[in-house]
C-alpha cells in the first residue's frame, strides 16, 4: 500500500512538468520551412477572409476554420509566420492536454501511458497545423467523444446535447465532416450494451431519448450557424458554394466518396503482405513454445526431468525468442517496410497501418467480449469510429488517421499493455489458456509496437510539411520579409524568396491584388498580396468554368492584378513541354503541368489582351504586370 501511494505522489509531482512538455511540444517546428502550398495558402484565407479574396466553394465549406484564423490574425504576432504558427499550434497542445487529461481522470490510465500515447499522436502530426479546418475538426470531434462517454455513461442528457453541438458545429468547420454523424452507432449500441436485464418499452424508451438529446444538439448549432450565414452572406450563396463543392468531383474524381472509401481500404489489404508475415512468426512460435511448455511440464510431473533444467531451458528459449524479435525487426527494415529517413512519410506509414490495424482488431475483440463492461465497449466504438471516420472526406487514405490519434493511442496503448501483463484467458469466458504459451506473440507485439513509437517520435522530431514532402538543410533566413521573419529554410528557397521579397518592397506591390499560378497560393500571404480571386486555382477541384467567369471580370477592372507564376508554368506557355524538358523535370512533373492545359490557355489570353509584361523573374517566380 505504501508502496502504491509512493508511486502516486510520484505521479502528482511529475505532472505538471508532462503537462507543460505537451503544451510546448507542438510548438517545436513553428520557426522551420516555407511551404508554397497549403501552410501559406490556408494564412491568406484568414488574413483575407470573405467572398472578395477567396472562392465561395472553399470559403463556406470550411467557414469556422477561416473564422477563428481571422481572428488569429487579430492577435498580437498574427502578423507573421511564426506567430500564426504558434497560434495554430496550440490547438494540437489543447487537443493533447484534452484528450490526457480524459485518459487520466475519466479512465484512471497511468499517466506514463497516457502521456506517450499522447507524445506518438503529437509526433505523427504531420499535416500543417494551418490546416485549421483538421484541427478543429479533431478538437470537437475529440470533444463530442469524450461528452458521448461521459453523458452515456452517466445518464447525463445535456451532456449528449452538448455533444451534438460539437458534430454540428463540424459540419460548419469542414464540409464534408458530415459523416461523422455516424457516432449515433456508439450510442445506440450502448443502448444495446445496457439492455440486458430491461424491457423492451424501456429499451425503446431510452434509446429515443439517447438519440433525442443528440440530434436536439446537432440541429440546434445547424439552425443558429444557417441564421448567420443567411443575415451575412445570404443562404443562396451558401447554396451555390456548397453544390460547387459537390460538383467538383467531376474534376477531381480522387474527392469522390467510393474514391476516398477504396483508398482507404486498399491501404489496410496492401499491407497485409507484411502482417501475414510477422503473423507467421508470431503463429510459429507459439506452436514451438506451446510444445515446449507440455513437454518440461510433463517431463518434469512425470520425473524425466527436474524442475530446475525445465526452467533454464523455458528462459533460455525465451531470450532466443525475444533475439528472433529483434532479427524479425532488421529483417522488416532490410525489406524497405520502413524508412530511417525520418523527414519522408516513408517512414511512418507502413508502422502506422501495421499499428491502426492492430487497433482495430484488439478494439473488435474488445466489443465482442460478452462479459465486459457497457463503459468498456462503448470506449472501444468510439476508438473504432474516430479511427475510420477521420479519414472520410479526404483523398489522403488513412494519412488522416494518423493525424488524430489523441485519444485512440493512448487507449490502444493502455489495452497493449494490459494484454502483455495481464491477460490469462481467452477473450470468452469458460476457456484458458491451461497449455497454450502467448509468449511469443507477446513479443512480436511489443517489437512492432516498440518500432511504430520509434519511428513516430523520430518522425515527429524531423518532419516538418512543405509541398507534401519534408523540410530538409533549414539554415537560412531572409530579410526585407516581416511575414517570414526569423523563418529557416533551406538556402535554395532562401535565395527564391529574398529575391522576390526584395523585388514587392522597392516597387511597393504590398496590398495589391495578385493572380497565382502554378502550386504557390502561399506567396499571396508571404507577400501579403490578397488574391484576385483564389490562390490556388489551379487545383483540379477549381473548375475551369468559374476560372474564366473570373479572369473576365478581372478584365473588366481599372486596375489590373499582377500575375505571380512559377517559372516552369512560364517556360511551358513559352516553348511547350521541350523546354520543361530542356529544364530537367520529369514525366510526372511534365504530365502534372499539362494537365491545366485549359486553364493555362485562359490565363495566356488573359496575359495577351490585358498588355502585361514580364517585370521579374528568378529561378522559382516569374512576375508579370500590366503596362495599362
Amino acid at each position: 500500500m505504501k508502496r502504491e501511494e509512493t508511486v502516486q505522489s510520484k505521479r502528482i509531482r511529475w505532472e505538471p512538468l508532462l503537462l507543460l512538455f505537451l503544451l510546448l511540444y507542438p510548438l517545436r517546428h513553428v520557426h522551420w520551412g516555407v511551404d508554397f502550398w497549403d501552410t501559406g495558402y490556408n494564412y491568406a484565407n484568414f488574413q483575407y477572409m470573405g467572398l472578395e479574396h477567396m472562392d465561395s466553394m472553399w470559403f463556406f465549406a470550411t467557414f469556422l476554420s477561416n473564422v477563428v484564423g481571422h481572428v488569429f490574425t487579430r492577435l498580437p504576432g498574427g502578423n507573421c509566420l511564426i506567430g500564426m504558427n504558434v497560434y495554430t499550434g496550440l490547438t494540437v497542445s489543447g487537443l493533447a492536454l484534452m484528450a490526457y487529461w480524459f485518459s487520466t481522470r475519466s479512465l484512471h490510465m497511468p499517466a506514463e501511458i497516457a502521456f506517450l500515447g499522447e507524445l506518438v499522436a503529437i509526433s505523427l502530426c504531420w499535416c500543417p497545423t494551418a490546416l485549421l479546418y483538421n484541427y478543429l475538426t479533431y478538437f470537437l470531434f475529440t470533444g463530442c467523444v469524450i461528452l458521448l462517454y461521459h453523458g452515456l455513461t452517466n445518464e447525463n442528457m445535456w451532456l449528449l446535447y452538448a455533444a451534438g453541438i460539437c458534430l454540428g458545429m463540424n459540419v460548419f468547420v469542414r464540409f464534408s465532416n458530415l459523416p461523422e454523424a455516424a457516432l449515433i452507432l456508439a450510442v445506440w449500441a450502448y443502448a444495446v450494451w445496457e439492455s440486458k436485464e430491461m424491457s423492451k418499452d424501456a429499451f425503446w424508451k431510452r434509446l429515443v431519448r439517447y438519440t433525442g438529446w443528440c440530434l436536439g444538439g446537432y440541429l440546434s448549432i445547424l439552425a443558429v450557424c444557417f441564421l448567420y450565414i443567411h443575415v451575412r452572406y445570404g443562404m443562396t450563396n451558401y447554396v451555390q458554394g456548397i453544390r460547387r463543392l459537390f460538383d467538383m468531383t467531376d474534376a477531381a474524381p480522387d474527392y469522390k466518396s467510393t474514391s476516398m472509401v477504396a483508398k482507404m481500404v486498399f491501404e489496410y489489404v496492401d499491407n497485409l503482405y507484411w502482417i501475414e508475415r510477422i503473423a507467421v512468426i508470431a503463429l510459429v512460435g507459439t506452436v514451438v513454445f506451446t510444445v515446449l511448455r507440455r513437454w518440461s511440464q510433463t517431463s518434469a510431473v512425470q520425473g524425466n526431468i527436474s524442475a530446475v533444467p525445465a526452467l533454464m531451458l523455458c528462459k533460455g528459449a525465451a531470450v532466443g525468442w525475444c533475439l528472433v524479435a529483434a532479427l524479425m525487426i532488421g529483417w522488416l527494415y532490410r525489406r524497405g517496410f520502413s524508412s530511417l529517413q525520418f523527414f519522408t512519410y516513408g517512414s511512418i506509414f507502413r508502422p502506422g497501418i501495421s499499428f491502426l490495424t492492430l487497433a482495430l482488431g484488439m478494439l473488435c475483440i474488445q466489443m465482442l467480449r460478452p462479459s465486459l463492461e457497457a463503459r468498456e465497449k462503448l470506449l472501444a466504438a468510439l476508438a473504432v469510429l474516430m479511427i475510420l471516420l477521420t479519414s472520410i472526406g479526404s483523398n489522403n487514405g488513412n494519412m488522416p488517421s494518423y493525424n488524430h490519434l489523441f485519444l485512440p493511442a493512448p487507449y490502444i496503448l493502455w489495452l497493449l499493455y494490459r494484454f502483455v501483463r495481464y491477460l490469462p484467458k481467452l477473450p470468452f469466458p469458460g476457456t484458458y489458456w491451461k497449455w497454450v504459451s502467448l509468449f511469443p506473440v507477446k513479443v512480436i507485439v511489443v517489437a512492432l509496437v516498440g518500432l511504430f513509437i520509434f519511428q513516430s517520435l523520430m518522425f515527429g522530431g524531423s518532419f516538418v510539411f512543405a509541398e507534401a514532402t519534408g523540410v530538409q538543410d533549414a539554415r537560412e533566413t531572409i530579410d526585407h520579409n516581416d511575414v517570414l521573419k526569423g523563418i529557416r529554410m533551406n538556402p535554395e528557397r532562401a535565395v527564391w524568396m529574398q529575391e522576390i521579397s526584395d523585388y514587392a518592397q522597392a516597387h511597393n506591390l504590398t496590398g495589391q491584388e495578385v493572380i497565382l499560378f502554378g502550386y504557390i497560393p502561399a506567396m499571396s500571404y508571404y507577400l501579403q498580396m490578397p488574391s484576385a480571386f483564389n490562390p490556388w486555382s489551379d487545383l483540379p477541384s477549381y473548375s475551369v468554368q468559374v476560372m474564366e467567369q473570373k479572369l473576365d471580370e478581372t478584365a473588366g477592372k481599372a486596375q489590373k492584378p499582377v500575375v505571380l507564376l512559377e517559372r516552369t508554368y512560364m517556360l511551358y506557355m513559352q516553348g511547350g513541354v521541350q523546354a520543361l524538358e530542356d529544364r530537367g523535370l520529369g514525366e510526372k512533373q511534365i504530365e502534372k503541368i499539362q494537365a491545366n492545359d485549359r486553364k493555362i490557355a485562359l490565363l495566356q489570353d488573359y496575359l495577351s489582351k490585358s498588355n502585361y509584361e514580364l517585370t521579374f523573374q528568378n529561378d522559382k517566380f516569374v512576375l508579370l504586370e500590366s503596362a495599362r
